[in-house]
């Protein structure tokens, strides 16, 4: 397939200019995807734009990433209710470095023949003298024309209506698609599909001032089967850097995508080819119960996040809360894998010298109701501690089984935890 029909086939393409299949078709093309640095990092909402321009790379076209320090300085109206908090300038010069390390991960900036490109519009946006850019870029677009833009209506519609600052995003960006235009050749703008009314104006601009054929194409904005908007949680954004996110907090959010999400996930978010995919398409139709098609998704995409070494430590993080081996995992690791378990606290002077009766720990903590209790449960095997079964109900819990001295799993059964932390000096 060529990179059309991948896309299509992946559920990719939500609208294209007339003839983009037969202009990608017959052409190496440069094409580019803005990005606003509203944040120091990426989150998975733009993992769909970023693997756009990779997979275009891939079929050997040249993909520019936008980075917008100008842009971002104004805020693009589209998709929004209400007017964003502007920048500061040097909030967004420091977003705009987070956000160029991170698009290195995906896009190959040596390649030989088609070496992606990292662009700033602040290069021409902060520098364009208002007057000139006013008589020969904005002379060209109709306040009428505007108006008919669908983000602009529908911020109209809202008591607080639009500023002339968001009104003027729209130029800004069309202005943008003429820069690359004419200082790159770039003839096909992608974005999500609320950035239709922007693209095509775009490609109008390049058509009056330019003479030539200018292209657009946008993708699906993605939403969970419920209507959810994709990669916004309880906790906030999942992001793509792994101090804002870690990457098994990354990996749970993949592996919790539900069933009637999945096989759109994994062609939207991995390399996987057709065949693999349909394979386990049709493997989790037969057992969906098993989750493997979740599984192979959070590795597939924590692998191309964050790499096969933190994939992997994310793995054995998972496989932690169903009783693996704790020794190879960090006191912080285990405070992200434990974070939603009831916890306590202990002095740890209290732990003494030779420590504290498990049985006693077990009814300070609420995991038995009585020393009795407690007692009958370490006999009948029901009690571990760091995943580890006790056996004898006279064991004690010393310093030396804290994890880097400060943490302690507990476990009642198969599943009923509880995370004891030491406090205060020893």
């Amino acid at each position: 397939m060529n990179v059309l029909e991948d896309m299509t086939w992946r559920g990719l393409v939500y609208d294209a200019s007339e003839g983009v299949d037969r202009h990608l078709a017959e052409n190496r093309v440069t094409l580019y995807i803005g990005f606003d640095p509203t944040a120091a990092s990426l989150h998975v909402g733009h993992l769909l734009q970023v693997l756009a321009l990779a997979r275009m790379q891939r079929h050997s076209h040249t993909p520019i990433a936008l980075v917008g320090g100008g842009t971002g300085l104004i805020g693009d109206p589209s998709g929004k209710t209400a007017e964003r908090q502007l920048l500061s300038t040097e909030k967004v010069a420091e977003n705009c470095r987070g956000i160029r390390e991170q698009l290195a991960r995906f896009l190959d900036f040596e390649a030989r023949s088609n070496p992606a490109q990292l662009v700033d519009n602040s290069e021409w946006l902060c520098t364009a003298p208002m007057v000139e850019f006013l008589r020969d870029i904005g002379k060209h677009f109709t306040v009428n024309y505007m108006l008919a833009k669908e983000s602009v209506k529908r911020r109209l519609e809202q008591e607080e209506g639009i500023s002339f600052t968001e009104f003027s995003y729209l130029i800004l960006q069309s202005y943008d698609f003429l820069v690359l235009h004419d200082r790159y050749g770039c003839t096909l703008q992608v974005g999500g599909s609320d950035q239709w009314g922007n693209i095509t104006a775009g490609a109008e601009l390049i058509r009056k001032l330019r003479g030539q054929r200018a292209y657009g194409l946008v993708q699906p904005l993605v939403t969970t089967s419920t209507g959810v908007k994709f990669g916004k949680t309880e906790a906030g954004a999942v992001w793509l850097d792994a101090e804002l996110t870690s990457p098994y907090r990354f990996y749970q959010f993949w592996l919790n995508t539900a069933d009637d999400d999945v096989a759109r996930y994994l062609k939207s978010f991995t390399w996987l080819a057709r065949e693999a995919i349909e394979e386990i398409e049709a493997d989790h139709a037969a057992a969906p119960e098993h989750r493997e098609a979740q599984r192979r998704l959070a590795q597939e995409v924590t692998t191309m996040v964050h790499g096969e070494s933190a994939c992997e430590r994310a793995l054995r993080s998972s496989k932690i809360l169903f009783g693996g081996e704790i020794d190879e995992v960090d006191g912080r690791e285990i405070l992200e894998i434990f974070a939603d378990v009831p916890s306590s606290t202990i002095a740890s002077d209290a732990l003494g010298s030779d420590g504290v009766a498990l049985v006693d720990l077990l009814v300070e903590t609420g995991v038995a109701a009585s020393k009795g209790a407690a007692k009958r449960l370490v006999r009948d095997g029901g009690v571990y501690v760091n995943n580890r079964r006790v056996a004898d109900d006279r064991q004690r819990v010393t310093r030396g089984d804290f994890l880097d001295g400060s943490v302690l799993i507990l476990r009642k059964g198969q599943k009923q935890y509880h995370l004891v932390q030491t406090a205060g000096e020893p």
